[in-house]
């Protein structure tokens, strides 16, 4: 019996605790070493990512040669995000006034039930320290299929002898699909449709490649928006060798058409549905119980089940 090779791909890491796997520096080292986020985590210094124990570290996989962001922590790098969305919530601010930054609020629907938590929440207070106006921040990050764990456990294993590819089990791979209908979808539902009926602006953090999976959504004017998407890119500083986070674009939308847009699903035609449909049934029709359960037992696994 002979083994089958795993063909060799891109090592597919970018970030582990903010730096390249490349990047074996002093600095790297230790913040390796003590499991540290230096991308200004709300919960403290320490990552906190999947597990708190063991935390998993990976701020960013490779794919197609570009970094993407699976950390939605990520793009707290320097505050830019909260500076960026402050120019969308108040831009006529008065000079010394300056927002507060408030980290998972319960949303309350009307029964007083949560909807779910904020990211982030900007506040302006009045001379007296009342709220006078605020504004909402969603991070989206992206969801990973494949083996990512196995990945980062092996590179903390020996950081300075990794290999520049990966022929493991269980290639790590962005998951744009889940992403929206899982994550940014169920948001813009439930805790966007409560902002938005109460007239506040909303700004949404997401990388462009995420962005661009999304269905058009139609711009308008920053006065007329409900909705500010900040869109981000990560670019390698050849000099430090490290990935700094930069804001590449706006996109200004109302909040009732990005909603729809966003979650109207893209009607196919039946009739190749039913074809398929009769493909499969004919096959069926045409095997044992065992060789059919055999055939769902080799299906591929949804990784957010597993």
């Amino acid at each position: 019996m002979t083994t089958r090779q795993r063909k060799s791909q891109p090592y597919p890491l970018a970030e582990v605790f903010g730096y390249p796997p490349d990047n074996q520096t002093a600095e790297a080292q230790l913040v390796r070493a003590q499991r540290g986020c230096p991308f200004n985590n709300p919960s403290g210094v320490d990552c906190t990512k999947d597990k708190r124990q063991d935390p998993l570290g990976v701020c960013s996989i490779q794919h197609n040669d570009h970094p993407v962001i699976t950390c939605p922590v990520r793009f707290h790098a320097n505050r830019q995000l909260l500076m960026d969305a402050d120019q969308f919530f108040f831009p006529q601010l008065p000079v010394g006034r300056f927002p507060r930054t408030l980290y998972e609020v319960p949303l309350p629907d009307r029964s007083g039930k949560s909807a779910g938590n904020i990211d982030i929440v900007r506040v302006v207070l009045d001379a007296d320290g009342y709220v006078e106006d605020y504004g909402a921040i969603e991070v989206q990050a992206v969801y990973i299929s494949g083996n990512v764990r196995g990945v980062f456990s092996s590179y903390m294993r020996q950081p300075e002898g990794y290999s520049n590819n990966w022929s493991s089990v269980g290639y790590p791979r962005p998951d744009y699909l889940s992403s929206s209908r899982k994550r940014l979808a169920p948001q813009l539902i439930f805790k966007g449709s409560i902002l938005n009926q109460w007239r506040r602006k909303i700004v949404v953090a997401v990388q462009s490649s995420f962005f661009a999976t999304l269905p058009a959504l139609v711009e308008v004017a920053r006065e007329q928006a409900d909705i500010a998407w900040l869109i981000y890119d990560l670019q390698l500083d050849l000099t430090t060798n490290r990935y700094a986070l930069a804001h590449t674009r706006t996109v200004y939308t109302e909040f009732a058409p990005a909603l729809t847009a966003i979650t109207e699903p893209n009607v196919g035609n039946e009739q190749v549905f039913i074809e398929r449909l009769q493909k499969q049934a004919s096959k069926s029709a045409s095997r044992s119980l065992p060789q059919a359960l055999a055939s769902l037992a080799d299906a591929e696994i949804d990784p957010d089940q597993v």
